[in-house]
């Protein structure tokens, strides 16, 4: 994945700080009716892959464009323990009302990586990817997936329209209604596609691997699959088609799915499990560190 465009994280970034801000901030302006110059240091408090940066940076300037920001490291940076990632200068009142959303984003976007950095290693030194797939918080995909490329983690579908794949409720609809298997829905997924897609489907038995290696399928997804039945699946398949698997992984059975032969291991968790990041931003008016607003 390419690096995600600024303009779509500044509509994200509009949609949080309204959220946040729509009334203001009562507190701030109450205690601080006045400029007071401030800096702001946004910590990593365990190691960790970061995330999000770009995105934080995003916030600070919607929310004050005269902010002067400091960025200590790069997105996609496993960083240590204690680790300043960056700061941020200018009037604390803005400070202050960034502070939550730019966190928020970072935390997530962080845990997001960071996740996605354990599995990758969890299969390195094998020829299997990490996939992540549409289980997405709404709203926040594209930003999600891009955590999750940045972790080492490699994009499947984006949208519903970015490829075929028939999936078991899909089989269940065809061959309830109309007696159609997975070769079936092969065939008609082939004769009816645009040319560009190529077919993947879902198999839970080898029986439906046959299926679907019949239907001439591009890419096999084993679902629900033990190791041990995966490892038959993929042997099955031998070279026929690509083989993902999917269904349960976690970072304790990943290494022993990936030894099954899979091309692929796609994991829900990535973006819809994954622990916030703990980072943190603490803020000091500048004559305490020897500063003085500009």
């Amino acid at each position: 994945m390419s690096a995600i465009s600024r303009a779509h994280m500044r509509s994200i970034v509009r949609t949080a700080l309204a959220e946040d801000l729509s009334q203001g901030d009562v507190t701030t302006s109450s205690l601080f009716p006045s400029s007071i110059g401030a800096r702001a240091t946004i910590r990593a408090h365990h190691p960790m892959t970061v995330a999000g940066i770009a995105v934080a940076k995003e916030v600070f300037r919607a929310v004050d464009a005269s902010l002067r920001i400091t960025q200590c490291v790069a997105d996609g940076a496993l960083v240590k323990k204690g680790t300043v990632v960056m700061t941020i200068e200018g009037d604390g009142r803005s400070l202050l009302m960034a502070e939550r959303v730019a966190v928020n984003f970072l935390q997530h976007l962080s845990g997001v990586a960071t996740l996605t950095a354990h599995f990758c290693q969890a299969v390195q030194g094998l020829p299997t990817k990490i996939l992540d797939t549409r289980k997405t918080t709404p709203g926040l995909r594209r930003l999600e997936k891009w955590a999750v490329a940045l972790g080492g983690g490699t994009n499947h579908r984006f949208s519903l329209g970015d490829a075929i794949l028939i999936k078991d409720n899909h089989l269940s609809l065809l061959r309830h209604q109309e007696g159609i298997d997975v070769t079936g829905a092969c065939t008609r997924a082939r004769r009816t596609r645009r040319r560009k897609f190529k077919i993947e489907v879902e198999a839970k038995t080898l029986d439906e691997v046959n299926q679907a290696l019949a239907g001439h399928a591009d890419t096999i997804l084993l679902d629900n699959m033990s190791p041990a039945l995966a490892r038959r699946a993929v042997s099955l398949v031998h070279g026929r088609a690509l083989v993902e698997v999917s269904g349960g992984i976690t970072l304790k059975t990943v290494r022993r799915m990936a030894r099954s032969g899979a091309d692929f291991i796609s994991v829900g968790a990535l973006t819809h499990s994954a622990a916030a990041a703990d980072l943190s931003m603490d803020v000091l008016p500048l004559r305490r560190i020897g500063r003085h607003p500009r």
